[in-house]
């Protein structure tokens, strides 16, 4: 890639922007939604599942202008389709690998999302750039609202929404932040913030949610408990403990510079160094690299590289847009020569 080449979009979730883009990559915001008198998606067949997403459908056309939204069935698109959706944090590895009917829509930005017959009928997300976990729920609020004069989820008043998993019930409110915690990492203390935030009936997770593991020294916090609580205290769950998170982070940052500045200034030169030249990199070492890398760039040690290049070498390096990018599919050592041949044409852009 030159340096004339155009810069393709990586999403709302990964534009660098917000409150503390250093360490928050995105805030995020997800209600679980299902229609009366249809099965849960877990019971339904894909009669029952046409019927949701027609249902969907035809809310959203009715919600058009205010509410303009990309719609794609999964069954018409290909496995690498499809993983480009869930690297793009637009529908879960569950939607992606599912069978019957099963829709995605999402607006210009990819800010907004919706997955239908998921886990529940409809998966509705906020994503913002940075901390800004208020304004993504005023934003899903006033979706939700719009989506509900349309659908009429199914309710109930002593329970609150009703969801197919019993954890989602009451609000069917999932709030996440993504983080970016590379000195946690690298000075052993990201095991103490995982038992703290677990203490507190929070969940750290991987990359793409549940299921998954950290990569990259990247971590998503979410709320693990929804019935019995109001929005508002779900929200507060999550901004009483990301100040001092970040915090943390910031403070051991600040000790790796004073007491280990060649020691750190070198592991991101090596990294840098391996990203501009190698000719084969696995996913897992990309991530690893990048880590260190953004670690560099936001603690000023590489100035002529921004966070929106290196957000661009981590979706772009992914196995589904490198084969996207192709046009087809590739085999594991294609794809490691492609990513390498990747990210070291955006580091050559400087």
């Amino acid at each position: 890639m030159s340096s004339e080449s155009p810069k393709p979009f990586v999403g709302e979730w990964l534009a660098g922007e917000g409150k503390d883009p250093d360490l928050v990559i995105s805030s995020r915001v997800r209600l679980a939604r299902n229609l009366p008198g249809i099965p849960f998606s877990t019971l339904a067949d894909d009669s029952h599942r046409k019927q949701v997403a027609d249902l969907i459908g035809s809310a959203l056309e009715e919600l058009r202008p205010d509410l303009q939204l990309n719609s794609k069935n999964l069954d018409d698109l290909d496995s690498i389709d499809r993983q480009v959706l869930v690297e793009r944090h637009l529908v879960s590895r569950e939607l992606a690998l599912g069978s019957g009917p099963r829709i995605v829509s999402y607006d210009d930005s990819e800010a907004i999302s919706l997955m239908g017959n998921e886990e529940d009928h409809l998966r509705i997300q906020v994503v913002n750039s940075g901390y800004c976990l208020d304004e993504a729920w005023q934003q899903m609020d006033q979706l939700e609202r719009s989506l509900d004069g349309q659908l009429q989820f199914a309710f109930d008043q002593q329970y609150g929404y009703l969801t197919a998993c019993p954890t989602n019930t009451g609000t069917g409110l999932r709030v996440s932040v993504m983080l970016h915690l590379p000195a946690l990492v690298i000075t052993g203390q990201i095991e103490e913030v995982t038992r703290a935030a677990t203490k507190i009936h929070l969940a750290v997770r991987g990359l793409f949610g549940e299921g998954t593991e950290a990569q990259g020294d990247f971590f998503q916090i979410s709320n693990q408990r929804t019935l019995g609580l109001s929005e508002q205290e779900i929200l507060s769950d999550i901004a009483s403990v990301l100040p001092k998170i970040l915090s943390y982070e910031r403070k051991l940052r600040e000790e790796l510079l004073e007491s280990k500045r060649d020691w750190i200034e070198d592991r991101i030169g090596r990294s840098f160094g391996i990203l501009s030249h190698a000719k084969l990199i696995t996913s897992q070492e990309g991530l690893e690299h990048l880590s260190l890398v953004r670690l560099g760039v936001c603690m000023g040690l590489l100035g002529n590289l921004t966070l929106e290049q290196v957000n661009r070498m981590f979706l772009f390096s992914q196995p589904g847009h490198l084969q996207a990018n192709e046009g087809r599919k590739m085999s594991s050592d294609e794809r490691d020569n492609k990513r390498a041949e990747v990210l070291a044409g955006i580091l050559q852009e400087n």
